[in-house]
């Protein structure tokens, strides 16, 4: 995607063919910086201080990672303790043991002299293969997007969003706005609601600046609004994201996914996930019971980022010191809330049958 008069994907080789850049995302919407990635130590702390995130691009991140840790040793002992440590950085999007699994299948048969060339050329796979898969969950949505256009005698579509599921999510294109970013492209006229997606807004800092960036029209909205729209009638779609999807259709997102999923359904609101197949787990098929939620820093919630009047980048506290925070990442939506799983073969319904229907190898 562009960013002023460049195009971008979220992680690439640097020119010296052998180190990752990144954009920082902690560092927008006020500041686009890139960050050289030299070690896997380097991918690791990105991975971890969100740096870089969303089920995809942690993946991406996770297979460099693998290349930046062969260039030391790529030995069997190393090759195997690197897929752990990397494995372990974040617990609950399932793209990143997918990913590392992948690079073990691909290097481990291999003697240890021809792991780093394969290493590389894995990887660069990895993320063109996610840039088209990406590409076609957009393709998918988008008939979605022009029913409704067509039901509303052409008005614009207005959409709710929560967290980013957009380019910075992936390596391109993103999940849940790659059908918003090709109804654009088709001159569909939309409105994407944008939730704030506390504690760490990354809705108001990620979502926003994507779509600020494309021209696309938006509000941000706070969290708590988005039943208060459905109830009047504002909201056409709820279109978002996932960090994994049970083999039955439950749902693992950015926590607040499931308020607005109970909002949507009292509302008669479509509410729809868009996801590629690695972001399926088929071995869990409760959601509630098999997938870990990450409990990250208090702090998250204990203090917010801003720029102030001075164009200052400040953290500032927002709650008395002596009072502490409890601070779960994600939230399961069950299935009977999500109308349909959009992927890169198509929609679906979020059950077993339904995915089956689409990746009938998983059977």
């Amino acid at each position: 995607m562009r960013v002023g008069e460049r195009a971008y994907r979220s992680i690439w080789l640097a020119a010296d063919g052998w180190a990752v850049e990144i954009i920082d995302q902690t560092r927008l919407p006020f500041h686009f910086e890139i960050v050289r990635l030299e070690s896997a130590a380097a991918a690791m702390d990105a991975i971890r201080r969100m740096l870089v995130r969303g089920a995809p691009l942690i993946g991406a991140t996770a297979a460099y990672g693998i290349c930046l840790g062969l260039r030391k040793d790529a030995h069997d002992r190393h090759l195997e303790r690197l897929a752990t440590e990397l494995i372990d950085c974040r617990p609950t999007a399932v793209n990143l043991r997918w990913a590392v699994e992948r690079m073990l299948a691909r290097l481990g048969p291999l003697p240890p002299d021809r792991r780093l060339a394969a290493a590389y050329r894995e990887a660069a796979l990895i993320c063109d293969e996610d840039v088209a898969v990406n590409e076609a969950i957009g393709t998918h949505g988008l008939g979605l997007i022009e029913a409704l256009h067509r039901r509303k005698n052409k008005e614009p579509v207005r959409i709710l969003t929560h967290c980013n599921a957009g380019w910075l999510a992936t390596v391109d294109w993103g999940t849940a706005l790659a059908p918003v970013y090709k109804a654009a492209a088709a001159g569909i006229e939309v409105h994407v609601w944008v939730d704030e997606t506390r504690p760490r807004n990354q809705g108001a800092s990620l979502t926003a600046w994507e779509l600020a960036e494309a021209g696309i029209s938006h509000q941000l909205i706070v969290d708590n609004a988005g039943g208060h729209l459905m109830q009047r009638g504002q909201v056409d779609l709820c279109l978002v994201g996932t960090d994994r999807t049970t083999a039955t259709g439950d749902v693992c997102n950015k926590i607040g996914t499931y308020l607005k999923a109970l909002a949507a359904a009292d509302n008669g609101v479509p509410f729809y996930v868009a996801l590629p197949g690695s972001t399926i787990d088929w071995q869990v098929d409760d959601g509630l019971a098999g997938i870990p939620i990450e409990e990250r820093d208090a702090d998250e919630v204990l203090r917010v980022q801003g720029q102030d009047a001075d164009g200052r980048v400040r953290s500032v506290a927002i709650a008395p010191a002596a009072t502490p925070a409890v601070n779960p990442a994600f939230d399961v939506t069950p299935a009977r809330l999500v109308t349909g799983l959009i992927t890169e073969r198509g929609v679906c319904l979020a059950s077993r049958e339904g995915l089956l229907g689409l990746y009938p190898e998983q059977q």
